[in-house]
């Protein structure tokens, strides 16, 4: 038998408020017994599971892993709208003229992810 993939793990340097962020960012819910201050915290959502991990260090560099959104009920530019507005920042901005391409924004420690078009926009 194969493995399977439990949880992405990200680590930083406050889990409880970057699970929060991301809870939001993804319409997820935190673990019931994840509280402020504490080590770890759980994000589960229809797309899986984040595991964020209060770590010592502080992130150096570009991620050498990242997480690309694709919005179902909105589109890209709308998706990339309101993940500002909760205190996400662009990064690069690769959305062109015909409506293709993407947008790489910043968690609120600095984790690149990238905003894909949605379905929708795809098909059409």
């Amino acid at each position: 038998m194969t493995s399977l993939i439990r949880h992405l793990t990200i680590d930083c340097t406050d889990a409880y408020r970057l699970a929060c962020f991301w809870a939001e960012a993804l319409d997820g819910t935190l673990a019931e017994d994840d509280l402020p201050g504490d080590p770890e915290a759980t994000v589960t959502s229809a797309g899986g599971t984040l595991l964020f991990v209060t770590v010592p260090d502080a992130k150096a560099g570009k991620n050498r892993v990242h997480l690309d959104l694709r919005p179902q009920d909105r589109g890209r530019d709308e998706e990339v709208e309101r993940l500002l507005a909760l205190g996400a920042t662009l990064v690069a901005d690769h959305r062109r003229a015909d409506g293709t391409g993407w947008a790489t924004l910043a968690d609120i420690e600095g984790n690149e992810f990238c905003v894909e078009r949605s379905a929708a926009e795809r098909a059409g």
